[in-house]
């Protein structure tokens, strides 16, 4: 895709980022209730307007684009075009006054994610990534660190309970490879990779809308990102994501999360 077809379209992501920066920040801090989703997942409010606030302007904007969503559902999943939303990603952190939760946004053409806006609107720093362009964080240049060793790496995850069954130790091997593990920063700790603070990023039971938008925001800063057995990450992948600042980390991450 050329540039000229593609500024608009991230310019459509920054839009949709602005509209759901103050839906969520009208309810955080404000003691907004949470409900258990069937999946035993967390779900507010503010999930569900800010998600319909960016469907709206998609559906005025590009009627003939998909939209899959968090709490909205799919629309037209089988267009060219598909935008995949989160509006809360860190919905545990949001509902707890903690201020790492993002918005995710992400654009893909024939199943490829080609646009991806992490908006952190709490800490007020929002992440732009597209397909061959450098990724940008407030508007500057982001790039990764050179760290070729596992054990000089820094990794992070959201929570150790995220892995089930072997997936566990199968991340406590890699942990035990890096320098030092760190918990807790959400999607944002994609961004600090993209920045060179962070090296490693391992996650599981992962769905499209928790890292469709951060392939182009790592991938534009020069780090890689695919499943645990190094696989493309695509709608259909097995909810396993690891990412590398250094792309000479890949192949060692990738054998130690080996079953």
């Amino acid at each position: 895709m050329d540039d000229a077809r593609l500024q608009p379209l991230v310019a459509l992501a920054e839009r949709l980022a602005d509209a759901a920066a103050p839906v969520s920040l009208s309810h955080f801090r404000s003691g907004v209730g949470i409900e258990t989703k069937s999946d035993e997942s967390p779900v507010t409010i503010a999930d569900r307007e800010a998600e319909a606030a960016m469907r709206f302007i998609i559906e005025a904007v590009y009627p003939e684009h998909g939209i899959v969503g968090e709490e909205h559902g799919s629309t037209r999943a089988d267009a060219d075009f598909v935008w995949v939303l989160d509006p809360i990603d860190g919905t545990q952190s949001f509902a707890t006054g903690k201020p790492l939760f993002g918005t995710l946004i992400a654009l893909l053409h024939e199943g490829e994610p080609v646009v991806g806006v992490m908006d952190m609107p709490a800490l007020g720093e929002r992440w732009v990534g597209a397909k061959g362009r450098p990724t940008l964080l407030d508007g500057k240049p982001s790039r990764i660190r050179q760290c070729p060793a596992l054990a000089d790496a820094w990794l992070y995850a959201t929570s150790p309970q995220m892995f089930p069954g072997d997936h566990f130790d199968r991340f406590e091997a890699l942990r035990r490879s890096c320098y030092r593990a760190v918990y807790g920063a959400e999607c944002q700790a994609y961004g600090l990779l993209a920045n060179g603070w962070v090296d490693v990023v391992c996650e599981d039971t992962m769905q499209p809308y928790d890292y469709a938008a951060l392939v182009p925001i790592v991938e534009g800063a020069g780090g890689v990102m695919c499943d645990w057995a190094g696989g493309r990450l695509s709608m259909t992948s097995d909810g396993t994501v690891l990412a590398v600042g250094d792309p000479a980390l890949l192949e060692a991450a990738v054998q130690a999360l080996a079953p």
